[in-house]
């Protein structure tokens, strides 16, 4: 009897549905529109840093409603059947750990596709190329710093879209090109090009049409 009474009859009782848990997916659903209506000038910089951090810190489908609520293409957001009969996208191959420092003397490197990007990383090429391609990379850390040496060689860059790159590199008897953007979303992380290039060439740019969909939010927590 002490057992049986132990348990809440309201248990059994179906969950309404602002009070269902959020996926990571509803998540994202919704901060991908943030970042959109900030792009278009709906939300200020203020605005959209208070209502994405909330998004990542809601727990519940009735906390990530509001945020949306007022924005035009907030229908596209939709909560009314489970995540679970959404269908699902093939799973994405593990992302590759490669090392800091990328080296061609006479010869080239190449790194692309789906690998893990640190917060440093070093290209020296010496009449040899280096090419680095971020735009399917994973981010693992809000700022990349990538150091550039280039001796009669060249290093080419690209990076996603919806990033942040600087640059301040030198080119003596040479060309260092940094095409400098800024992204919209504050949160999005920042790639940072430095070094050299002495009689050759380092060139660092956006591709257009990639973005990133991957790097860790850590710096959201603050």
């Amino acid at each position: 009897m002490t057992k049986a009474a132990a348990v809440p009859a309201a248990s059994a009782a179906p969950v309404a549905e602002a009070e269902m848990r959020a996926s990571d997916a509803d998540r994202e659903r919704v901060a991908e529109l943030l970042r959109d209506a900030y792009a278009e000038g709906r939300l200020d910089a203020d605005e959209h840093a208070e209502r994405i951090g909330a998004a990542y810190g809601a727990r519940t489908l009735g906390e990530l409603a509001p945020l949306t609520r007022d924005l035009p293409a907030h229908r596209s957001v939709s909560f009314e059947k489970p995540v679970s009969e959404a269908p699902r996208p093939a799973p994405l191959p593990p992302a590759r750990q490669e090392a800091p420092t990328m080296l061609a003397v006479f010869g080239g490197a190449s790194r692309k596709g789906r690998w893990r990007v640190g917060s440093r990383l070093r290209a020296v090429a010496v009449f040899g190329g280096v090419e680095i391609d971020l735009t399917d990379a994973v981010f693992e850390s809000p700022e990349v710093v990538i150091e550039v040496t280039a001796i009669f060689g060249g290093v080419d860059i690209k990076v996603p879209e919806n990033v942040s790159l600087h640059g301040s590199g030198v080119g003596i008897f040479g060309g260092f090109d940094v095409r400098e953007q800024t992204a919209a979303d504050p949160y999005a992380p920042l790639v940072r090009v430095k070094g050299a290039a002495v009689f050759g060439g380092c060139e660092a740019r956006p591709r257009k049409g990639k973005k990133l969909k991957e790097w860790v939010r850590k710096q959201l927590d603050g």
